[in-house]
């Protein structure tokens, strides 16, 4: 497929991603986690768009690239969490691993041509915008 955010999945680091943050992705309550790649995947569409947690979870619900780039191989059909829960899971795996979850996945994109080198010379303080990453309308 052609489209932006399967060509970027195909690029990502993802094991990288998960050895890098497996410790924080660990369930004690007896619940399953979360994918480190979901987690990222979100966290990277929401900057990307520049849109909120409720957004970003709400758009992947809704659009099937989302959902791939996220590691889903099916339509999913419910909320992958709750908007809430990112806020949980920046605060989670820090600044620190937010930056280095969204660094992984720029320098991917920048690699592929999906976003500008111009655009994310600083991503702390500027909005990068990968290209058909928003939902069709």
């Amino acid at each position: 497929m052609r489209h932006p955010l399967i060509r970027l999945s195909g690029l990502m680091d993802w094991n990288q991603i998960e050895q890098h943050f497996a410790s924080h992705f660990t369930s004690g309550r007896g619940r399953p986690a979360l994918s480190p790649r979901l987690v990222a995947g979100l966290l990277y569409l929401q900057h990307a768009n520049d849109v909120s947690d409720e957004a970003v979870v709400n758009t992947w619900l809704e659009n099937p690239y989302w959902q791939f780039f996220c590691g889903e191989t099916y339509q999913q059909t419910e909320l992958p969490i709750n908007p809430s829960s990112l806020t949980r899971w920046r605060q989670r795996i820090g600044e620190e691993g937010v930056e280095v979850l969204l660094a992984t996945t720029i320098e991917a994109a920048k690699a592929a041509g999906l976003i500008s080198q111009q655009r994310t010379a600083d991503h702390r303080g500027h909005h990068c915008h990968a290209q058909g990453g928003s939902a069709p309308h």
